[in-house]
């Protein structure tokens, strides 16, 4: 169950990204970042909700940090 949750997660986020082109170097990287982040933070929790969440705050924040 939790597997078909991240990959409808996963899904959604990438459906919210469709303006990939308006987009510049540090927004793709910290949308990027966050998306890694979230699916990370799900596999190493167990899918846990906090889990997902503070991970795909984490990696935003590494994301937007490397698109500077």
């Amino acid at each position: 169950m939790c597997k078909v949750a991240l990959i409808g997660a996963t899904v959604v986020a990438a459906a919210g990204c469709s303006s990939w082109d308006s987009m510049n170097t540090r927004q793709k990287s910290t949308a990027g970042g966050a998306a890694i982040g979230g699916v990370a933070g799900a596999v190493i929790s167990g899918g846990s909700v906090l889990g997902t969440v503070g991970g795909a705050a984490i990696g935003g924040i590494i994301g937007d940090q490397v698109g500077k």
